[in-house]
């Protein structure tokens, strides 16, 4: 991933903006990473699939969809195992 200041920002703004046309691009403040610039459909694409999504308290689910989560936490960490 490209890093580039906020002072980078300012001066080369056409660079900055033709590497997150490529990928992310990390944007540091007095060293400190601050902001992740990315081109809008990557942003697009990262929205939609987030809209599917939804937070639960584990008290307010039923035992059927603890038992779904569950599942779909260990062939998470499987998928991750194996790459």
């Amino acid at each position: 991933m490209k890093t580039f200041t906020l002072t980078d920002l300012a001066h080369r703004s056409g660079e900055v903006a033709q590497a997150a046309h490529r990928g992310p691009v990390d944007i540091t403040n007095r060293g400190k990473r601050t902001f992740v610039l990315i081109a809008a459909d990557q942003f697009d694409s990262l929205m939609s699939k987030a809209s599917g999504r939804r937070a639960v308290y584990a008290g307010d689910i039923s035992a059927d969809e603890a038992e779904a989560y569950s599942r779909a936490l260990e062939t998470a960490a499987e998928t991750m195992d194996d790459a």
